[in-house]
């Protein structure tokens, strides 16, 4: 017994100086974390996580998301001790160009990384995203005698991460749903980057969580390994309520001149304090980066009793795939991410006769046609559904199992658990778009979200996680500028169009008509390398009549040439997007009938339109016409991208207000006369 307390203390040793040593050795970095709480991290790593080095997208895997990303080398040193694809050589190149451990965690990089993280909070919501991810897939694929799927998600959080707000939207929502299979170590150490926690943050953790759901096992001592494996057990035993493990920890432990102290938080240790931390704590002075041999043969050995797990589980998907051939074939296609054969069939077409549909309709329909094909499409809204028509009618709601309540008025109807495919958000924009994420990162779901497009600055640190990532999000935004109406400024987007476009690999597309909607979702479904953005209108659109107008499949391309007074060059290029292209055909019509030469361009994504080939790009903006109006129901700020410094904007330049939309349009100036104008002044007419 003693024996292995002393391997216990080398093993978690070994973690705390590899940590201090690579943030001496980069001058920067955040040690306190990793020093104190190495401890449940091994006890987490050794024995209960189900993981393979070897194969670090097993599908059963059990996911570890460090959520406090700042502790980076916390993570890194599991990694590299367990067998994962990075090297001593590369902990000691800890935040340096080009090296496998960058700053804070970055999703796969290196392997074994589930996520990135480092603003606080997201890594915590994100992971249960991942939750929700694994409770739909075993309920869509397991069977009595079969569990295929059957995993944990551990998040390891910090008391930054409680403050954040979106921590407290995403475990609200966790514990509502009853997600017994995510379990969240919290590193109580009491202590952040400004100071002790006690000058901001006084609230009953436990409480908070208990009302919210959710079991609370209280650690008294991090450092404990009996005491964490006990209370990792009891979680994992757990199956109707998400845990909270409570771990009293010691930031900086072992440093005496620093621990407990918010000096050792945000900081290197110093070469002074780091020598005395390691002879307290009866460590070699030298080398740095020293491991034991016994040390990294035991992890190396634990991570190996980790793997057969999976050879365990491709017996039973074996199995499994005799028993029931198509549901493991379906289970293979979902987790590659590959879309089922001929899926696109569905997309409805919308002949010249469909009357006018508001965009934010015609993506129900979408929906609907969709939902049938692509079972892994799954989502719902922030508590919104009858507004933004995010749902996929008679495909269930995603809630804990067991009987519904007397009253479900909002429910969607169909399977009512963890098979349905609708989620309830709440009015948790923030979490919402995290969970999105979470469940992108997790694998075999494509997630959906929607909410009024004002409301985008509630999910836009998600957001940019997300394309950070290259994740397959769908983010549905209706109620998309002054349009709105009635409801007033708060309520109508000027600057967001903008403000998304800004996020690189971020694809925003906002169509102008119903089939221009059908193929944005085409787009959107089909890109596999980041997220989308679908921007929808409250107010009904006429549908254009393509075969008078250019085919909306030029959406793929992100712009097109959707008409023409003449043909030959055009004297004057009008650019619309959205709404606003009916606005730029009646001002080309007007010119037209001037005798001026006009084009109309519908442009409804930047991003796909830059990613064309030149030579595409040229034909639908012809560098020599330098008459150029763009219009565009929200800020002319970067239309000079289009137009350049010659051309025109009529946009919105201001906030909105409170009025018809019509009515609004005319005061604000988007209007036809007013692009028209705009043409004529660049023609000197």
């Amino acid at each position: 017994m003693r024996e292995q307390k002393s391997l216990d203390e080398r093993c978690i040793n070994t973690i705390r100086f590899l940590a201090a040593d690579a943030i001496e050795k980069a001058k920067s970095g955040h040690p306190g974390m990793p020093m104190g709480a190495a401890a449940a991290a091994y006890t987490l790593w050794t024995r209960h996580l189900k993981h393979n080095p070897a194969d670090p997208l097993w599908a059963d895997r059990d996911r570890f998301i460090l959520s406090a990303g700042h502790g980076s080398m916390l993570l890194y040193t599991l990694l590299y001790l367990t067998g994962y694809d990075i090297s001593l050589e590369d902990i000691g190149a800890f935040r340096q160009w080009g090296s496998k451990t960058p700053g804070h965690p970055e999703r796969q990089h290196p392997p074994g990384t589930e996520m990135t993280t480092g603003p606080l909070g997201q890594g915590l919501a994100a992971a249960v995203g991942m939750a929700i991810a694994e409770a739909h897939l075993a309920a869509r694929f397991n069977c009595p005698d079969h569990r295929i799927v059957d995993h944990f998600t551990y998040a390891f959080a910090s008391d930054g991460d409680l403050m954040e707000g979106v921590s407290c939207e995403a475990c609200a929502l966790a514990g509502h749903l009853g997600l017994g299979k995510l379990i969240v170590l919290y590193d109580d150490n009491r202590v952040s980057l400004a100071g002790s926690t006690t000058l901001c943050f006084s609230e009953d953790v436990e409480k908070r969580f208990d009302a919210c759901g959710w079991q609370v096992i209280p650690v008294t001592d991090g450092n404990d390994v009996a005491a964490v494996d006990a209370a990792l057990t009891a979680a994992k035993a757990e199956t109707l309520r998400p845990s909270l493990i409570r771990l009293r920890t010691t930031i900086g432990f072992g440093a005496p001149g620093k621990q407990n102290c918010s000096a050792a938080h945000g900081a290197p240790l110093g070469t002074e304090e780091l020598r005395a931390a390691k002879v307290n704590l009866g460590w070699p002075l030298d080398p740095p980066f020293f491991v034991p041999e016994e040390v990294l043969r035991f992890y190396r050995g634990a991570a190996a009793e980790s793997a057969k797990r999976q050879e365990v589980w491709k017996e039973t998907f074996r199995h499994y795939a005799v028993d029931h051939p198509g549901a493991a074939a379906e289970f293979e296609r979902v987790i590659r991410g590959e879309l089922p054969a001929s899926w696109e069939n569905a997309l409805p077409v919308f002949g010249p006769g469909t009357k006018y549909l508001a965009t934010r309709k015609t993506s129900e329909a979408v929906l609907q046609a969709l939902a049938p094909g692509i079972p892994e499409l799954m989502g719902g809204s922030a508590d919104l559904t009858p507004s933004t028509f995010t749902w996929l009618k008679g495909r269930g709601d995603f809630q804990k199992p067991g009987d519904p309540p007397a009253c479900r008025e909002g429910a969607v109807g169909g399977e009512w658990g963890y098979g349905g495919r609708n989620i309830h958000f709440g009015v948790r924009e923030h979490a919402m778009a995290a969970i999105a994420g979470g469940m992108a990162l997790h694998g075999g779901i494509i997630p959906f979200t929607g909410t009024f497009f004002t409301f985008a600055d509630y999910m836009r640190p998600s957001i940019r996680l997300a394309a950070l990532m290259g994740l397959r999000v769908i983010y549905v935004f209706t109620h998309d500028s002054i349009g709105v109406g009635e409801d007033g400024p708060t309520h109508q987007p000027v600057e967001h169009l903008m403000s998304l476009r800004a996020i690189p690999n971020l694809t925003v597309i906002r169509p102008a008509d119903a089939n221009e909607t059908a193929e944005a979702w085409r787009t959107a479904v089909e890109r596999a390398d980041g997220p989308t953005a679908l921007v929808f209108t409250r107010q009904n659109l006429p549908v254009l009549d393509r075969s008078a107008f250019g085919p909306a499949a030029g959406l793929w391309k992100g712009g097109y040439i959707l008409w023409e007074s003449a043909a030959g060059d055009p004297e004057v290029v009008l650019i619309g997007t959205g709404s606003e292209v009916q606005i730029a055909l009646g001002a080309g019509r007007r010119l037209a009938a001037e005798g001026v030469r006009v084009r109309v361009v519908s442009l409804p994504s930047w991003e796909l339109f830059d990613r064309a080939p030149q030579d595409w790009r040229d034909q639908v903006l012809p560098p020599a016409v330098r008459a150029r109006v763009a219009v565009e129901a929200g800020v002319s700020l970067g239309w000079e991208h289009y137009v350049g410094l010659e051309g025109a904007v009529v946009g919105i330049d201001r906030f909105g207000a409170s009025a018809p939309y019509q009515v609004i349009y005319e005061k604000f100036g988007i209007t036809a006369e007013a692009v028209a104008a705009e043409a004529r002044r660049l023609l000197g007419r």
